[in-house]
């Protein structure tokens, strides 16, 4: 799933995954890249997509007692402006508390 936001005519865009090898959701922001022009003539295809990820948020969802972190993967400068800061960190911290609520709700595993 991936989100995509204008700020001060520059796009962004938020990507939501699982990583398996680390038993964490990811929240990745990245500059947000034109579709491929071949795009074009599809109905209601997307115009832009998420690029390479600069910032990288990991939430561990199997173990409540690793923290999540926030990894910055760049081999350039990006200035990140306030606004999609904050907004990045809200969708982190709403992924924080589904983890969380979800961990809460599962049935403990019958003892043997």
């Amino acid at each position: 799933m991936s989100e995509l936001r204008v700020h001060a005519d520059r796009h962004y865009a938020l990507q939501f995954h699982y990583a398996l090898p680390d038993d964490a959701w990811c929240v990745e922001l990245s500059k947000a890249v034109p579709a491929p022009t071949s795009w074009a003539k599809i109905p209601n295809a997307e115009t832009r997509l998420p690029g390479t990820a600069f910032l990288v948020a990991v939430i561990p969802d199997e173990d409540p007692g690793l923290e999540p972190t926030v990894h910055i993967h760049s081999h350039d400068e990006h200035v990140v402006p306030y606004e999609i800061m904050r907004w990045f960190m809200e969708q982190v911290a709403g992924q924080v508390e589904r983890c969380r609520i979800a961990f809460e709700q599962r049935e403990p595993e019958a003892v043997e």
